[in-house]
């Protein structure tokens, strides 16, 4: 197998998880340079995890650290004037979910790459560290038959502080492009409509919204219901995928399957996988493809589906009405 030189840009929380995950796998990855324009979080950071070369400018990080890949972790607001000089130096970039804060922009940022050849994928490692893709290898096992709907429920209490504060969309761009996700996988086909309401509660500080309620209505005619809160002080996350002959419910660590007229579960299904590991598991999607030549499952291009199920959300929201899709992507 080959080792890559990987730079990360963004020295921010979200960086523990590919500090972490990636420290696993030295035969494959090695962090040799990081990026960030905060002196103190830069060094920081590269302190706590022996990292080498650290830069302050974008440029100077892509002229001179030798790096093979790039790992974008910086907030959704800049992402467009990080990703595309990347881009424009040849550099095939690992970028933190979601994408992009709007489809627009990731279009064009998708587009950008396609042309220059460089390859993009995206840390959706949700799909793995929820049972996402447990669930879908059960369907695709027909365990409980056709599926007919979905409810996924995740609310909690959440108070960010910092960048995120100010960012006009919040909880399902911080949350919701994960459900979505994974919807999206266990289901295996586009969405065709979405519908949303959404406000933004008084107890928390934020600019975005706190509440959404979403439905999803994709080709093979599930309805996907999504119900999101930063401001229960009550916890759950949990869901329910009904099918023709059994039910299964989910938290993060199991999956267990109801059968007709039972009251405890049929079979139970452990899932354990960290969002550390599946972040090494998506960066090494990219690095697969670069070696193969075929594109990565968490590609640039297959999340423009993902991100066309969140944008579609809030054009609902803000204009009151179902938003239809064409082949899963937002016209």
């Amino acid at each position: 197998m080959k080792k890559y030189k990987v730079g990360i840009v963004g020295a921010g929380g979200v960086t523990e998880l590919h500090f972490v995950g990636y420290k696993e796998h030295p035969e494959r990855i090695e962090i040799v340079a990081l990026c960030d324009p905060n002196p103190e979080a830069l060094h920081a950071k590269a302190d706590k995890y022996g990292v080498p070369q650290r830069f302050t400018d974008l440029h100077d990080f892509i002229q001179n650290s030798g790096i093979d890949v790039a790992v974008v972790c910086t907030p959704t607001s800049i992402r467009k004037q990080i990703v595309l000089p990347l881009i424009e130096a040849g550099l095939p970039v690992f970028v933190e979910k979601p994408f992009s804060d709007t489809l627009e922009e990731a279009t064009e940022i998708t587009e950008q790459a396609r042309q220059k050849g460089v390859p993009i994928s995206i840390n959706q490692n949700f799909r793995r560290h929820y049972p996402f893709e447990l669930v879908k290898n059960k369907v695709a096992d027909g365990v409980i038959g056709q599926i007919t709907s979905i409810v996924f429920t995740n609310i909690f209490f959440r108070q960010d502080v910092g960048w995120r504060q100010e960012c006009e969309r919040n909880a399902m761009s911080v949350m919701g492009i994960h459900w979505f996700d994974g919807f999206r996988q266990i289901l295996g086909c586009d969405a065709v409509s979405v519908v949303c309401q959404n406000r933004s509660s008084s107890a928390i500080q934020c600019t975005g919204e706190t509440d959404a309620t979403v439905q999803v209505v994709f080709e093979n005619n599930v309805v996907a219901t999504y119900v999101q809160s930063f401001s229960s002080t009550f916890n759950r996350t949990e869901m329910i995928v009904i099918g023709e002959t059994g039910t299964i419910v989910t938290g993060y660590n199991r999956a267990d399957l109801y059968r007709k007229g039972e009251k405890t579960p049929a079979e139970t299904w452990e899932n354990n996988l960290s969002r550390e590991i599946a972040t090494y598991e998506g960066l090494n999607h990219l690095l697969t493809s670069l070696e193969t030549g075929v594109e990565a499952p968490n590609s640039s291009k297959d999340n423009l589906k993902t991100i066309s199920i969140l944008d579609a959300a809030y054009v609902s929201a803000n204009e009151q009405r179902i938003v239809q899709l064409k082949h899963g992507i937002l016209v």
